[in-house]
């Protein structure tokens, strides 16, 4: 068998010990094509991002980089553009057959909040290699915005995989037809393309910027902030917006997408030569999103832009991403939106839970 792993095998490698935490598993932390990743108790504030590399523990190289140790059991601030590795509370004991890769949950990059996961000697961010047995660490800075955090809370996830799980653009194609993946034209290349939507139905609004200088964001307060205290309204100007560089967008996809309950999708970015700009995102999407059989109807994507060295003209309709869709194991019991916490579900544009309806 191949496929991602769902939550019924993701229960099972828990219950063999194949993943392991510091403390018991929290409800609602296995999601239906992923786990919840949480965070330990000390947070080590260095000097520089790091991968560990082949052969070294991440243990060992915090030696070389560790600038302070920082308490988190009463809650501590993580400050904008300081980087910190913070070891997490589970740890795996893969099979020989299974890897994974690792993402930020979606109100992380929603707040800009750039969470990685490394791995005693891994080369690569966010990849787990077949086989791997050890500790996971999470490497977090805080680009927009200083953010409170506490043990326990869950800023990453990580997906399991066994075999070839991508669908090819010939796979994807024969999916679309049968069951309509994407409202409007299908863009297939590499994966189903994502363009932004700077043409709203009602209104200019079709975004928000980061303001430069706001406050703390408490990550355990749900619905608490207020949107202007911490964003900028963006207006389209006929279809048109112009990115500044170094600032950070939360834009929405023009296109309403699902995702069949047999399938999970990951989104991936699109060509560096498309502009001076990257979309930066958390990106797993979950069987059953925005899916008829999870209360759905379609869900659009939301987008989280970064422009670069230079303004740039963003357009209406520009693809700016895609959407790799991998085919499940089997089908997850519980499928996103249907039974489960399922915050954007249906959504269009929307900022991170931490904030009110504007």
């Amino acid at each position: 068998m191949s496929g991602v792993l769902a939550s019924q095998a993701i229960n099972a490698m828990i219950a063999a010990g194949g993943i392991a935490a510091d403390q018991p598993f929290a409800a609602g932390q296995v999601q239906p094509a992923s786990l919840d990743l949480r965070l330990g108790r000390h947070a080590f504030r260095v000097r520089a991002s790091f991968l560990a590399g082949g052969g070294r523990s991440v243990r060992d190289r915090l030696g070389e980089f560790e600038m302070h140790r920082i308490d988190l059991s009463d809650g501590a601030v993580l400050e904008k553009n300081c980087v910190y590795v913070v070891p997490l509370q589970e740890r795996l004991a893969l099979p020989a057959d299974v890897n994974a890769v690792a993402n930020a949950k979606s109100s992380t990059g929603r707040l800009d909040l750039l969470t990685r996961l490394i791995t005693d000697g891994g080369v690569e961010f966010d990849r787990v290699g077949a086989g791997y047995s050890g500790p996971l660490y999470a490497e977090i800075c805080p680009r927009s915005f200083s953010v409170l955090v506490r043990p326990g809370m869950r800023l990453n996830q990580i997906r399991f995989r066994r075999g070839k799980v991508a669908l090819d653009d010939t796979e994807l194609r024969a999916l679309h037809e049968k069951v309509g993946l994407v409202s409007g034209p299908a863009t297939i290349s590499e994966g189903l393309g994502f363009s932004v939507d700077l043409e709203p139905q009602d209104g200019r609004l079709v975004g928000w910027r980061a303001k430069p200088h706001a406050g703390v964001i408490d990550l355990d307060r749900i619905g608490h902030y207020a949107p202007r205290d911490f964003w900028e309204p963006v207006e389209t100007e006929a279809g048109r917006i112009i990115l500044d560089p170094g600032a950070f967008y939360i834009l929405v996809s023009r296109e309403a997408v699902h995702i069949p309950p047999d399938y999970a999708a990951e989104m991936a970015p699109y060509l560096a030569m498309a502009g001076e700009f990257r979309v930066h995102y958390a990106g797993f999407f979950d069987p059953g999103f925005g899916h008829a059989a999870a209360g759905g109807s379609g869900a659009r994507g939301v987008l989280e832009v970064r422009c670069h060295e230079a303004p740039f003209a963003l357009e209406h309709g520009q693809v700016v991403g895609r959407l790799v869709y991998e085919r499940m194991e089997e089908r997850p019991e519980t499928l996103y939106g249907a039974g489960i916490s399922s915050n954007y579900q249906g959504q269009g544009l929307k900022l991170s839970k931490h904030f009110r309806a504007p």
